[in-house]
């Protein structure tokens, strides 16, 4: 059973694992109740974390039926790489954007760590680890703009596209050489500030994510 003490965010955070793993499928459907039931707990949290699960895209509300996990077409992930690399490329244009302010930063050290999990489990074709890694080193990265509101929209958009991509992914027989890696070469260039480099490294990355869809499905 969940403990309570942060209970209606703790069971959002349960459910996008499960939609990020694919164990909730695009198109599933379920009730509050059977979620409740799920997890041992009342309906009240379990609705409000589906609720907030709704508002950040992944959830779509069924009048009196339920919810269903939202199903994301091509178009929708081209959309979602392209506002997303709209909003990336402009803040690192910024002359103080990713710029911590004492070069021994943790922050940055943590984002640096982050890296490199995140390129081991590239190395071994580990998705569900990679994905975990991924959305923690652009998180912590998007904290150093110091913008929350820049931070929680790239975040949002980054698991919208690991859902769409996810159940892809896994028909593939081999990841390795297909997914993206070079985050400790972009948190070398942001550390130096070397901001033509950083627009190059993020402009790769996401041709990248608009490549990846041609080889999917």
């Amino acid at each position: 059973m969940i403990q309570r003490s942060t209970l209606r965010a703790q069971i959002a955070d349960a459910l996008r694992d499960e939609v990020l793993a694919g164990r909730l499928p695009a198109g599933k459907g379920f009730t509050v109740k059977e979620i409740a039931e799920q997890y041992g707990v009342s309906a009240t949290p379990v609705r409000e974390a589906l609720v907030d699960l709704s508002a950040q895209g992944l959830l779509d509300v069924e009048q009196h039926r339920g919810f269903r996990v939202r199903v994301f077409t091509r178009d929708d992930y081209r959309a979602m790489v392209e506002a997303r690399a709209l909003v990336t490329e402009g803040v690192f244009r910024r002359p103080s954007a990713f710029v911590p302010p004492d070069p021994g930063d943790e922050r940055l050290a943590s984002v640096r760590r982050r890296a490199a999990s995140a390129e081991r489990a590239v190395l071994a074709g580990d998705l569900d680890v990679l994905i975990g890694y991924d959305l923690r080193f652009w998180r912590e990265l998007g904290d150093l703009v110091g913008n929350p509101y820049i931070s929680e929209f790239l975040d949002r958009l980054r698991v919208q596209c690991w859902v769409f991509a996810v159940p892809y992914l896994r028909e593939q027989p081999g990841l390795r050489g297909s997914l993206w890696a070079d985050y400790r070469e972009l948190v070398d260039a942001v550390e130096r500030r070397d901001a033509a480099a950083v627009e190059r490294i993020v402009a790769a990355y996401d041709e990248h994510a608009l490549g990846l869809v041609e080889k999917l499905g």
